[in-house]
């Protein structure tokens, strides 16, 4: 996919909620898994590109399967439509390419 397409973020607490948002996403919309991030003390970030639409209709679906989970701790969510360039700095550290080595795929 191209770069500065749109963004779709969520962080929640646990890897089984961010786990569960993640396979939503995916599976709501034409986006990309960029990757995830545990940002601290148990909080996971994972985050998506493609179109507008598609991301927020990923977010949407990740949003709606976290909180229907038990005890479900969603902590923020967002769909940035046109990312500054500069955020690709940012993207490249969540890229899976990057978390998950070669031998390891």
């Amino acid at each position: 996919m191209a770069a500065y397409q749109a963004l779709g973020m969520i962080e929640t607490f646990g890897l089984v909620f961010i786990s569960q948002a993640a396979d939503a996403m995916c599976k709501a919309g034409d986006v990309e898994l960029v990757g995830y991030e545990n940002t601290a003390s148990g909080y996971i970030s994972v985050l998506v590109r493609g179109d507008v639409a598609a991301c927020q209709a990923a977010v949407d679906a990740g949003v709606k399967a976290v909180e229907a989970m038990e005890d479900a701790n969603l902590y923020s969510y967002v769909v940035i439509p046109s990312p500054h360039p500069g955020l690709e700095k940012i993207i490249e550290r969540y890229s899976l390419d990057r978390l998950i080595p070669d031998s390891a795929k």
